[in-house]
């Protein structure tokens, strides 16, 4: 593996958890520049195709949505139809007429990578207000034995602990399907990604399982057996679909990658595709479905 691809996926990872560690603002600017940088490279992919999309309007409405978020998450659904609203308005009156093409193109970039990952600016807020002891609604741990120690997971934020648990499914997915797909796979699981197998997959889906079980327990979650399968089986899946997506976006438009920005590893979105449709499943999955099991 070159040492631009380590080094990149070192600071990547770094950056990624101490903002998660933080929460509040400063895991939503995290968010927010991830966001500008992926929509970015959506609407290059759209433009290859011909398209004209509203990309700045789409962009501006996204980043007014995160921060809605970390302000309110109950108002965040309402910024949605208003920015959608906006941006079929915006172009409506532009000098050349739109298309179904570029208004399409422009609300799907709208919902997938602006709305889709809101949700895990939402995730990361559960419980965090009230656990907040930095400005911007930061949080630190007073002892790091907090973080460690099962013991002491519950004076975490849940927001931090259910961010983390779902972070590492997605890597536990993502490792399990390269590494058994790459030496045992042998049945090809799409045209739409020729080098994914069947056997990678899933094998993916069960390292992500394995992880939501150990989490559930160690989290003390209600009936850690049934949900920590069904939370990594959730995880497991919706990274494998954001894969195949965005690959099927790369295949259409005629390009092996996103992007170039991280060395060796190309775009942003092909870093974080595998993280665009999980957050909105565990969110919901623990606001209103967790609630209903009992122990």
């Amino acid at each position: 593996m070159p040492w631009s691809r380590i080094i990149s996926s070192i600071v990547a990872i770094a950056l990624a958890l101490v903002s998660t560690l933080l929460g509040g603002w400063y895991f939503t600017i995290m968010v927010a520049v991830v966001v500008f940088l992926g929509q970015q490279e959506y609407f290059n992919l759209v433009r290859a195709r011909g398209i004209a999309p509203a990309a700045k309007t789409t962009i501006f409405a996204s980043q007014v949505l995160l921060a809605t978020c970390t302000l309110d998450g109950n108002l965040a659904d309402a910024v949605m139809p208003i920015a959608g609203t906006f941006i079929c308005f915006y172009l409506l009156f532009q000098p050349k007429m739109a298309t179904i093409a570029d208004i399409s193109a422009s609300i799907m970039g709208l919902f997938y990578v602006g709305y889709l990952s809101s949700y895990w600016v939402r995730l990361r807020s559960l419980d965090s207000l009230a656990k907040s002891n930095l400005p911007l609604g930061g949080y630190w741990p007073v002892a790091w034995k907090d973080i460690f120690d099962q013991s002491n997971f519950a004076s975490l934020p849940q927001g931090l602990t259910l961010t983390i648990l779902t972070f590492l499914g997605i890597w536990a997915a993502d490792i399990g399907a390269y590494t058994i797909g790459k030496f045992f796979g042998k049945t090809r699981l799409s045209d739409i990604s020729p080098k994914k197998t069947v056997e990678g997959a899933v094998f993916g889906v069960s390292a992500s399982i394995a992880v939501g079980l150990a989490g559930a327990y160690y989290l003390n979650l209600p009936k850690p057996l049934y949900t920590g399968a069904a939370l990594g089986l959730l995880i497991g899946i919706a990274s494998l679909l954001g894969d195949l997506i965005e690959s099927m976006l790369k295949r259409d438009a005629g390009v092996k990658d996103s992007g170039q920005l991280i060395p060796g590893h190309g775009g942003i979105l092909d870093r974080t595709d595998s993280y665009i449709f999980t957050a909105p499943l565990v969110y919901y999955f623990v606001t209103l479905l967790l609630p209903l099991i009992t122990d």
